[in-house]
């Protein structure tokens, strides 16, 4: 696998307007992901919001997404299980329609024990021949190690190739992984909605993994820091903080609104749980897509 690098936006799964999978609908999320420019992609993770799948929506809709890529960009299969022998096995079922790596939640059981989490990953590694990226969510989702914690998980398990880091701090988090994990890492993204994407950038990450309503600004900040104008990528960044911020509280059902509002999605029906939209939400929500809509280099609002 060559190192990954760039934007890596998490693919959010389409319902119907009754609550049904709809794999048909992730083909214009897909074409979009792409015609963004966008390095590679995820699915399913937290914001597919995976933890509603049932083992068989999620295998229908994993292999929908190997079909609708059919190879055109990079696929980090999600895999998390807090069992190994199913997260192994999910990790498979992405191998076999053309995933690169799967990503893998150090589970919440195992705490802060890193004897457990060594004992996992090496399970999971025995299992399956994709290289392993490690999530590293903060509680309750996740186990929230420190820095320390996860560079001597990568360096026991040599499959975990990557990380995925999305505790607080995240850009100092960032900086201590690389720096303590050396050769036994080949590089760190950051997650956490793309929130705090500047300063990872500026401290050597390889990349973000967020939501995917904003794949194409996302793209044009990396592209702009990257080619040395931190300038435009700042200007940029600040203005998908209000979207994001929102974000941060209604999750996926912002992010569904988005891709609406673009075109891009027929059905906001949302599974997870969390706080719902009023009839004020809305009409900010609205307020804030129309002032960002200008930055949308595809699927403007309205079309």
């Amino acid at each position: 696998m060559s190192i990954l690098s760039g934007v890596f936006p998490v693919v959010p799964t389409p319902f119907t307007a009754d609550g049904s999978i709809d794999p048909a609908a992730l083909q214009p999320l897909i074409d979009f992901v792409i015609q963004s420019g966008a390095n590679g992609l995820v699915y399913p993770g937290m914001a597919s919001e995976v933890e509603t799948l049932t083992a068989e929506e999620r295998l229908t809709l994993v292999q929908a997404v190997g079909a609708a890529l059919n190879g055109r960009l990079p696929f980090i299969v999600g895999a998390s299980d807090a069992d190994p022998g199913r997260a192994a096995a999910r990790a498979e079922e992405g191998r076999a329609v053309g995933a690169c790596a799967a990503m893998i939640m150090a589970p919440a059981h195992c705490g802060r024990d890193v004897a457990a989490h060594i004992a996992f990953y090496s399970d999971v590694a025995s299992k399956t021949t994709l290289p392993l990226m490690l999530q590293n969510a903060p509680n309750p989702m996740g186990a929230g190690l420190k820095p320390a914690e996860v560079a001597e998980i990568a360096k026991a398990v040599s499959q975990i190739r990557t990380v995925k880091e999305e505790t607080l701090p995240c850009g100092q988090n960032i900086t201590k992984i690389q720096t303590l994990s050396g050769d036994d890492l080949d590089c760190v993204f950051g997650g956490a909605g793309a929130r705090y994407l500047i300063d990872e950038l500026a401290r050597g990450a390889a990349g973000t993994m967020p939501a995917v309503e904003m794949t194409d600004v996302h793209v044009r900040i990396v592209n702009a820091w990257r080619a040395g104008d931190a300038h435009l990528a700042r200007q940029l960044y600040s203005r998908t903080l209000p979207l994001l911020l929102f974000q941060q509280i209604y999750r996926v059902h912002l992010t569904k609104a988005v891709l609406a509002s673009r075109g891009l999605l027929s059905s906001r029906f949302v599974r997870a749980a969390g706080p719902q939209f009023d009839d004020g939400d809305e009409k900010e929500c609205k307020a804030l897509i129309a002032e960002a809509s200008d930055l949308f280099a595809h699927h403007r609002t309205g079309s």
